[in-house]
C-alpha cells in the first residue's frame, strides 16, 4: 500500500513523496502537469489555489489513474487537500476510501 506524504520547507512549491513497501520515491509533477499545468512551479497544499489543484490531480492521477483523477480532484483539493497543515500524511487506502461514494 503507497502513502504520500509532504513536508513543506518554506522556500517555494513543496514535494509529495511515495512510500512503497520501505521505498520512498518522489512524485513527479510531469505527469499532471501534462494533463493540466496548474502550478509550473510543482504542488503545495494548506490552502485552495493553483499549487494545491496541482498536488490534488497528482496524487489521484499516481494512486487511482486518469480517469478518476480528472473527475475528481478539484474535490480533492477543496475537501482534503486544502486542510493540510505543513506535514502530511495519506495512504492509498483513505484516498480510494474517499473516492469510493463519489465514483457510483
Amino acid at each position: 500500500m503507497k502513502i504520500y506524504t509532504g513536508k513543506k520547507n518554506n522556500l517555494g512549491p513543496a514535494d509529495i513523496f511515495i512510500i512503497e513497501d520501505g521505498n520512498k520515491k518522489i512524485l513527479d509533477p510531469a505527469p499532471s502537469q501534462k494533463l493540466y499545468n496548474h502550478s509550473p512551479d510543482g504542488f503545495n497544499w494548506g490552502y485552495s489555489g493553483s499549487g494545491p489543484a496541482q498536488a490534488a490531480l497528482g496524487i489521484l492521477l499516481d494512486c487511482v489513474g486518469r480517469k478518476l483523477a480528472l473527475l475528481f480532484y478539484q474535490i480533492f483539493k477543496f475537501e482534503i487537500v486544502a486542510g493540510w497543515g505543513d506535514e502530511f500524511s495519506i495512504s492509498e487506502k483513505e484516498i480510494k476510501n474517499w473516492i469510493k461514494p463519489l465514483n457510483k
